[in-house]
């Protein structure tokens, strides 16, 4: 296939940035998004010229490093894929693709398609975990009864790899999928009932702390999401959120 990429290129977080056409020729169906913009620098660096910068690590699905918004889209056209899993059969001979960077204000670009979603680990940071003691009275984790329906839905929220597409993809650039997962993984659990009041109440702070914007029930959070989140999860942290406020 021959196409033509409009690639973001920024020089750093205070430059101003600007789309710049690359054409590249021979690619084939069977390579994955990455693979393409590999070969794309590669011809770039045999030119002397300064290679497109983008994000990745395990190339599997599962860091959500990957991230990149394709023709208008987090992660491009297919779905319940990241950009690494995407496949060049998506796309056809002349096509004309169009690559950026997250947008949004909590996301702020360090190069070219780079951004730092470093806020997304200081709300992780603010209550996404478990405090346990390890003095030697811990309990095996098989030894507490857990509903099914609950454990099922804990393990799907779990499954968030906190790539930001659903940021990207929402018009107010709202995390509340993403915290709505890391909430409901724990809060359906009784392993993390014990700090449910503290949790939602410090990441839904940390959340609005780092700029995002509001839900408005949009739900393509959900659409883009390449692991398929629920907004079921929002909806729950909702719930949690009321209840730790009444509880005070």
């Amino acid at each position: 296939m021959n196409l033509t990429l409009k690639i973001w290129r920024q020089k750093n977080a205070n430059d101003k940035g600007k789309m710049v056409d690359y054409k590249i020729s021979d690619v084939s169906p069977d390579m994955s998004f990455l693979e393409m913009l590999d070969v794309l620098n590669s011809q770039l660096i045999s030119k002397g010229e300064e290679p497109v910068a983008f994000d990745h690590d395990c190339r599997e699905g599962i860091c959500g490093s990957c991230s990149l918004y394709i023709n208008g889209e987090a992660h491009g056209p297919d779905r319940g894929v990241t950009t690494c899993q995407l496949h060049m059969r998506k796309f056809k001979d002349g096509d004309t693709i169009y690559i950026e960077p997250f947008r949004a204000t909590a996301f702020p670009v360090i190069k070219d398609l780079i951004v730092d979603r470093s806020a997304f680990d200081r709300i992780q940071n603010a209550g996404g975990f478990i405090s346990v003691n390890t003095s030697g009275n811990t309990i095996d984790a098989n030894a507490i009864p857990v509903n099914k329906h609950d454990a099922d839905d804990a393990f799907s929220a779990a499954t968030c790899i906190g790539c930001g597409a659903c940021v990207a993809s929402c018009k107010n650039s709202s995390a509340m999928l993403f915290v709505g997962a890391k909430v409901s993984q724990y809060a359906l659990l009784p392993q993390g009932r014990v700090e449910a009041v503290d949790r939602v109440k410090n990441m839904v702070a940390q959340m609005d702390l780092e700029g995002f914007g509001n839900c408005t029930n949009t739900g393509a959070c959900e659409v883009e999401c390449p692991k398929g989140i629920s907004l079921e999860n929002i909806a729950r942290m909702n719930r949690e959120y009321l209840f730790a406020n009444v509880k005070g």
